[in-house]
């Protein structure tokens, strides 16, 4: 009798995803999710924003030609009506997390966010945190509101943190190639959201806590404003001794080992620049100054200060005052050749 033919399995019709907030870090998560298959409907405060997503506009202007793709080929929907996270296997928060103005973490929206997921929270639900946050987050503030559901997280639902990493414009370090770090409350919760993750993310990355996830972002993001401080000082620095400091960076950066080449500005910029002062705040609950994170941000936040002095200074050897004269500003948003202004020290 001959064996019989093997036959392959079905694979697994892919999940319900929603995505809550549209913005720079949901939209394109949601794109990628939806290229490789997945269905993704997402969830937006903005009535513009959904009716120009379902219309097949975005309004990031990286993402045009996908949305309409993805709407059109109908595996994206975006929605206002909160009520409908409870059609989906799997809920991401991708909401705003801003400095309020005494410089605290406002985490309003990431409050909404969890409360309207609560609302519709149903047994198997995956729930994954990936706005930028402090360490305990996750812990402290989601799963408080999803546990008074009477659902228990890593028996009921599976709680994550997965913080969000883009670069907006870049062209080789996108959402999907881009490796991702992904915690759980407990094991199974991490097991969880790395196994749907992987399904549109080349690298998914595990780490033991959500504390972890959250305090390796934050150390991304400090690593650049730190770096980023230390060489506006030294322009600073190179300013009062009359050297050219491109010249100094450009000399250091033939050395092949122990450095990194950062180059200093009008300041810091982009959506993610709030971040360490989030860990300092964090801290300070816990009797602990962010001594280099002070340090940097102070430096950082001057800059605007200097490269105004710098051309006051111009003005007057040109025998100009400043306030009759016309002043050209080229780039307004915080790095070349996009859209984003946030933050932006222009």
């Amino acid at each position: 009798m001959l064996p019989s033919k093997e036959t392959t399995a079905p694979s697994p019709t892919p999940p319900h995803f929603a995505v809550i907030g549209l913005g720079y870090v949901g939209l394109p998560l949601a794109v990628e999710a939806a290229r490789a298959g997945v269905r993704v409907l997402g969830f937006d405060v903005s009535e513009d924003v959904v009716e120009g997503i379902n219309s097949g506009r975005s309004h990031i202007q990286d993402l045009t030609d996908d949305v309409a793709e993805q709407v059109q080929a109908g595996r994206l929907e975006a929605t206002t009506d909160m009520s409908r996270l409870g059609e989906c296997d799997v809920v991401s928060i991708c909401v705003p997390t801003p400095l309020s103005k005494t410089r605290d973490p406002d985490v309003s929206f990431v409050l909404s966010a969890a409360r309207a997921a609560a609302a519709t929270l149903r047994p198997g639900q995956v729930v994954s945190l990936e706005s930028t946050t402090y360490p305990g987050t996750t812990r402290e503030v989601l799963l408080p509101i999803l546990e008074a559901t009477g659902l228990k997280v890593g028996r009921d639902f599976w709680l994550c943190s997965s913080p969000a990493r883009l670069d907006t414009g870049n062209p080789v370090w996108q959402t999907r190639n881009t490796p991702k770090v992904i915690g759980g409350v407990t094991p199974e919760c991490a097991k969880r959201g790395v196994e749907f993750y992987a399904r549109f993310i080349d690298t998914p990355v595990s780490v033991s806590s959500v504390e972890t996830a959250e305090l390796s972002k934050i150390l991304e993001n400090t690593f650049r404003a730190v770096n980023i401080g230390l060489v506006n000082e030294i322009a600073l620095i190179a300013d009062r001794l009359g050297v050219d400091v491109w010249e100094v960076i450009d000399a250091a950066a033939t050395k092949p080992f122990g450095y990194m080449k950062f180059t200093p500005g009008p300041g810091l910029g982009g959506e993610s620049t709030p971040v360490d002062q989030y860990l300092s705040w964090k801290m300070r609950t816990l009797n602990y100054t962010t001594r280099f994170i002070e340090v940097a941000s102070q430096i950082n936040s001057h800059m605007p200060e200097f490269v105004v002095g710098k051309m006051r200074e111009a003005l007057n050897q040109a025998g100009k005052p400043v306030n009759s004269a016309r002043i050209l500003v080229l780039g307004v948003a915080y790095k070349p050749d996009i859209g984003e202004v946030r933050e932006s020290p222009a």
